[in-house]
């Protein structure tokens, strides 16, 4: 009885915890000339190299990327974070954009952020 329960508990163990997806909790936007700079402030329960938010886009209505900002590292001890990305290209007559989160296990988040540009 006491080795099947010790089975049972290792198994728990190696099982990955489940996380919310990463939540988008602040944009703002500044037009510099022809380029547009984004700064995103994301939350996410971020447990390590192994889970961890990774990276965010910028979306077209029709939900083409229009740039994306990488995220190096985990950021375990800095909840929320706010990462920046320059020099994205808005195409002539595009109204608003998108944000989307990714995480390193789940992937891109079903969920997106529209927000109307200044």
């Amino acid at each position: 009885m006491f080795k099947r329960s010790l089975i049972l508990a290792s198994l728990a163990f190696a099982t990955p915890a489940l996380a919310d997806p990463p939540s988008i909790v602040n944009v703002t936007v500044e037009q510099l000339g022809d380029l547009w700079k984004f700064d995103v402030t994301i939350r996410h329960d971020d447990s390590g190299w192994d889970h961890y938010a990774d990276a965010w886009r910028v979306l077209d209505p029709d939900g083409e990327p229009l740039g994306t900002r990488n995220l190096a590292h985990p950021h375990i001890k800095e909840q929320p974070f706010t990462r920046s990305l320059s020099g994205v290209r808005i195409p002539d007559g595009v109204a608003e954009v998108s944000i989307q989160a990714r995480d390193s296990l789940d992937g891109w988040s079903s969920e997106v952020v529209t927000i109307p540009l200044p």
